[in-house]
């Protein structure tokens, strides 16, 4: 489902009225626990948190006009989406958001290499997300993704 949009609280209001409440939390979840030297914005078609070409003006590898994108969300078809590259990236941090996310879902968790898929409201686990979103700074996300190309 794509929702065009110019800020994200354009995007807020143009989401599903069944989803606008919940895509209100998540963003106040990260929001309340984002590092310094991330940026909201608006990112490949999603809310976005980036690391501004102020921090990092090398910007993105495939588009270094682009901000080193980090995190997003989105209102999919069947699903709203949480992307966390620290989660693809590094395997001791999904290690340890697999092992905490049996902590608070009896559910099976349905993920990619980055994304996070929920179908209902009620299995998004916000403190676990805000705990996560606490866990990377954006100096570290940089060390972690410039590391990647010297391998």
């Amino acid at each position: 489902m794509n929702i065009p949009a110019q800020s994200v609280e354009e995007y807020l209001e143009k989401a599903p009225a069944d989803r606008k409440e919940t895509l209100a939390m998540l963003r106040q979840v990260i929001l309340d626990n984002l590092p310094e030297n991330f940026k909201e914005e608006i990112s490949y078609g999603m809310v976005g948190y980036v690391v501004p070409h102020e921090v990092y003006p090398n910007g993105y590898h495939c588009n270094p006009k682009l901000p080193l994108p980090f995190m997003s969300f989105a209102s999919q078809k069947n699903s709203i989406n949480f992307y966390h590259m620290g989660i693809y990236a590094d395997k001791e941090l999904s290690d340890w958001f697999l092992k905490e996310y049996a902590k608070f879902s009896a559910k099976k968790l349905d993920m990619g290499k980055s994304c996070m898929r929920f179908k209902k409201a009620e299995d998004i686990p916000f403190e676990l997300i805000g705990k996560l979103v606490r866990k990377v700074s954006a100096q570290q996300w940089i060390t972690t993704y410039e590391a990647a190309f010297k391998k």
